[in-house]
């Protein structure tokens, strides 16, 4: 039986992964957007960003608009993999709890 992933097991780090994931493949969202989208302070969603970025499942750029800075994020293709492996192997575990 394989385990899931503890990095994406976290319900916040679910939560972004799985809001990214909505995006098609190379489209992100804005740091602000995605904060906005969860409801969750800029210190908490940094945090689990970081430890998605560090895991390679995110990709986060940061770059101006006109004079402001401004972070997009995007799921990386390994981020990607990873998350369609986790919800396979949830629902295995879902599938045989009901059996």
């Amino acid at each position: 039986m394989t385990a899931l992933d503890p990095i994406i097991h976290a319900p916040a780090r679910l939560q972004i992964a799985a809001t990214l994931a909505h995006l098609p493949p190379g489209d992100s969202l804005t740091f602000t957007r995605l904060q906005k989208e969860l409801s969750m302070t800029a210190g908490n969603l940094s945090t689990h960003v970081q430890k998605l970025e560090n895991a390679g499942y995110v990709e986060v750029t940061k770059t101006y608009e006109r004079r402001t800075p401004v972070t997009y994020l995007s799921l990386s293709p390994t981020g990607r993999i990873a998350l369609e492996t986790y919800t396979r192997r949830m629902r295995e575990i879902l599938e045989k709890g009901s059996s």
